[in-house]
């Protein structure tokens, strides 16, 4: 199971929110950088990076974020948060992103979000599919959608998509623990003639033990955010963990 943790964009500077309220912002580091490369030392390859200034506005926002710790990391970095148009994804891309997710937009424009599929192809474009109560949340968690969330995913699967990132809402930045039963279900309900959905638990992380239990059940990735920030997961307990799988 792959390490991913997450550095949130408000201003240009690292932040944390609760429940995806934008009120409860807190933030932990002026320099994004710093912490990239924080992650990068303890043997940390993957970063989750989320434009949440992006979300707010519908379009690519903090892309020199994006652009300095690409190119002073050897980071793979997913992006997302506001990518709403080939352009905001062209200049992702261009600004090193490894990968992007896009969430609002597979909702509200299943269109375009298809291309992109075709364009860039499976590896590079994510799902993100955010629920409360088991419906897709979108516009930086700011709307509630009427999609159900396991055959949202499972639409998007038959059209070729390879990784979801879902985060339970309620869970997000509460330090309460994942949502082990959410993450099963969708697991046992994407499983198809070519294997299982790359199911990336994201939301609630708050102990160490919880990780070897979201390995187990088959998360392909699990993000970590607050925890780390707070000093409930240390970088040297994500450093160990990784040297041995």
């Amino acid at each position: 199971m792959r390490i991913i943790p997450a550095i949130d964009i408000i201003d240009g500077k690292c932040v944390r929110l609760s429940k995806g309220d934008y009120s409860t912002k807190k933030i932990y580091n002026k320099n994004p950088l710093e912490v990239a490369k924080q992650f990068e030392a303890h043997g940390i390859e993957y970063l989750h990076l989320v434009d949440l200034d992006g979300a707010k506005s519908k379009h690519i926002v903090n892309h020199k974020v994006l652009e300095q710790i690409a190119s002073k990391t050897s980071l793979k970095i997913d992006f997302g948060g506001g990518l709403k148009s080939d352009k905001d994804l062209q200049v992702a891309f261009d600004c090193g992103a490894h990968q992007i997710t896009g969430g609002s937009i597979a909702v509200k424009d299943p269109e375009i979000f298809k291309s992109w599929l075709q364009k860039f192809g499976s590896d590079k474009i994510i799902l993100g599919a955010d629920a409360n109560n088991e419906k897709v949340a979108i516009s930086g968690w700011q709307e509630e959608s009427e999609e159900e969330l396991i055959p949202f995913i499972q639409q998007y699967q038959n059209e070729g998509v390879k990784y979801v990132i879902c985060t339970d809402i309620s869970k997000d930045g509460m330090l309460e623990g994942p949502s082990f039963e959410l993450y099963k279900k969708i697991i046992a309900e994407t499983k198809d003639g070519s294997g299982t959905l790359n199911l990336i638990a994201s939301g609630g992380i708050s102990t160490f033990d919880e990780l070897p239990k979201l390995a187990e059940m088959g998360c392909e990735g699990t993000i970590i955010g607050k925890a780390i920030y707070e000093g409930r997961i240390s970088l040297k307990e994500l450093e160990d963990f990784i040297s041995k799988i």
